[in-house]
Formats: C-alpha cells, structure tokens, sequence
C-alpha cells in the first residue's frame, strides 16, 4: 500500500529508532542564517515581474556538442560534467557521483528548461551515489530520481530520508552539519551553507539543506576502496592512506555568508568548488537566498579553492536577470579577482573537463 507523503513521513519518524537509524527535529528553523521572504515579498516580486526575465539571449547559452561517452577519469583524477542547473556527473575515486540530478523538461512554476541535459539519461554510466543539498524542485526533482535503481546510495539532508524511502530506496543517509559517509575511496561531508527548504505550503525548513565536500584520496590505497558505508548508520570505513585527497566542493544553493570561509578552514585547500552564480536579481529579494557572481567568487576565495565551475545558471528561468548575465558577470569578477583565467571553468552545458592531480595551494581571496 503506498502512503499519502504526510502520513508516510508520521510512519517514517515512528519507526526510525526500530531501524537503528535517528530522529531528527520536526524543524530546523533555527539553523536559518538569513531570514527567508514572507508572502508580502513573494506579492511585490510577482507584480513587479521578478520572475519575468528577459528571454532574448537563450539562443546564445553555450551548449557543448552532444555526446554519448563521457570522458574517462584516471586514477587520481576528476571529470565534471555540467548536465545543467545544478546536476553534474562527477567521476571521482572510482565512483559516478551525481548532484542534484534533475533531467526533466519542466519543474513546478517555472517555464520548460531553456537547454536540454547535457548528457542522455540513457548515456549515463552505472551510478554509485547521489547527493542532494536541499529539497526545492530545481535541485530534488522526483522523476528524475524515480528513474534511478533503488539501491543507489542516496545521501540527504537530515530530515529528507523518508521522502526516498518512500520511494523504495534501500540505501539512504541522512546527514547533519559536519557529518561524514563514505563509499569507497571517497569521503563526503554534509556542510553548512546559507539557505532554506521548502517543497509545499506547509513543510518550510522541516529537513535540513547544505552543501557537499567530497575528498578522495588519490594513492594506491585509494583504489583499492575503503568498504562501502553502511546505510543504517551512515558509519564507513576510516581514512585511507596514500596521497593527499583531492577535494570537490558542491555548493547546491546558498546566499553569501561565513560559512564559506568555516569549510575552508576545516578542508582548505580545495581543489574545485561547483558554485551557483545565478537567480540573483532582484537583489532585494534573492540576496538572502542566492549568491550574485561576484558573491561567489569571493565565497571561492573564502573557501580557499583553486577553481571555481558554474553552475546554477542557463537552464530556468528563476529570477529577473537575462540569460547570460550569471556567465558574463562571472567571467567579469573572476578576471578582477586577479586569478588565472583557466582556473574558472565556465562550462558549456554538456561539457566535461579534467582535473588532474596537482599540489594545490589556496588561491588568492
């Protein structure tokens, strides 16, 4: 018998000690750093035509020609592939790591996505896991994640598992702040960004939102694997030995603030940060929800990270902004920030590129 989602998720807390697993608060209100638009807000966007940009540049969003064959990762190597929004295919420590994964035409409320996935569903190598930041339907997206095996190692906000156990998903983590799981060569940890949650009218900030450090190590050791997490407890194999870890940082969405610069403290240096620079305009109402480019380019100085890659940008219409303002201001904060023009990875949506393992240190903030 399949359950209405509200009376699931009553079921899911009653049972989540007989599963040996946790039960998580019924609100994480107090963990919101930036106090979220009220409906007032929502009223004056809408009539001042917030979500109305102006569309004449989607012709113009670099689209990578498509493939059917991602590139191969090395060991000790990284391939990103921008699928679009938020979702990448990311090769690492021997694993296929999804984020955000949305491949939909169409989400609820906006127009249908401007650009088609940059890589076919049925392209996509076996995948090992999946990470999502947060629950709003641009970054969770339900057929989208129907359409992946249930044994696929779903790691969540605290608070989001049952919405995936609902689904029949039999390995599903749900982390706090500054937890870890690992599978495999890879360790990932949930961490703090600047944000909210919400999926209807009656559940806002009732699972937790964040972003994703992943760290595999690049040694022999590495490829040997360090076990699989075990999906009740979220509790895995140790550190493994070899040489330093390269470190992916994904940001999912966030506005501006400190936290960026508490990950980097705790993980510096990293070696690639996915950061969202679009659906920033009007800043009235998106500052304390997303980042501006020039937000995210110091957020990538804080962080300590070497290269930063789009993301978050040219595939809905979310905010007031053209099309290709979050790419052009981007490119524009980057080059006065005085870093490397090729350590930005402006993606195409569709393409993929190589990080190589390199003795990193910070970049400049």
């Amino acid at each position: 018998m399949r359950y209405p989602r509200s009376v699931y998720r009553v079921f899911d807390r009653m049972l989540a000690k007989k599963r040996g697993g946790r039960s998580w608060p019924t609100s994480f209100a107090d963990r919101l750093t930036h106090p979220v638009p009220d409906s007032r807000a929502v009223r004056k966007l809408i009539t001042e035509g917030g979500m109305r940009p102006d569309l004449s540049q989607v012709d113009r969003i670099p689209v990578h020609p498509a493939t059917d064959r991602l590139p191969p990762a090395d060991a000790g190597e990284v391939v990103a592939t921008w699928v679009g929004h938020a979702s990448f295919v990311l090769q690492i420590g021997g694993l296929v790591v999804l984020t955000d994964p949305v491949w939909s035409r169409r989400i609820p409320g906006v127009r249908p996505r401007f650009t088609p996935p940059g890589l076919r569903w049925e392209a996509l190598p076996p995948v090992d896991a999946v990470v999502i930041s947060h629950n709003h339907f641009d970054h969770l997206d339900a057929p989208t994640i129907r359409r992946l095996p249930r044994r696929v190692l779903m790691l969540v906000p605290g608070g989001l598992g049952w919405w995936f156990r609902r689904l029949g998903f039999t390995a599903v983590v749900e982390l706090d702040w500054w937890e870890s799981a690992r599978l495999g060569a890879v360790e990932f940890q949930f961490v703090p960004v600047h944000h909210w949650s919400r999926r209807t009218l009656f559940d806002g900030c009732q699972s937790l939102w964040g972003g994703w450090m992943l760290e595999a190590d690049a040694g022999p050791a590495a490829r040997a694997g360090a076990g699989p997490v075990d999906p009740a407890t979220g509790v895995g194999a140790g550190p493994t030995p070899g040489a330093g870890p390269l470190r992916v940082f994904f940001a999912g969405d966030s506005a501006y603030g400190p936290y960026f610069a508490e990950i980097g403290r705790r993980h510096g240096p990293i070696d690639l940060a996915l950061m969202p620079v679009g659906a920033y305009l009007p800043r009235w109402f998106m500052k304390p929800l997303h980042m501006s480019p020039p937000e995210a380019v110091r957020a990538c100085g804080d962080l300590g990270a070497r290269r930063m890659a789009t993301m978050h940008w040219g595939t809905f219409a979310l905010s007031a902004e053209a099309p290709l303002a979050p790419l052009e201001q981007a490119r524009q904060a980057w080059q006065a920030s005085g870093r490397a023009a090729e350590d930005l990875w402006d993606l195409a949506v569709g393409e993929s590129r190589t990080l190589h393992r390199a003795v990193t240190t910070p970049a400049a903030g």
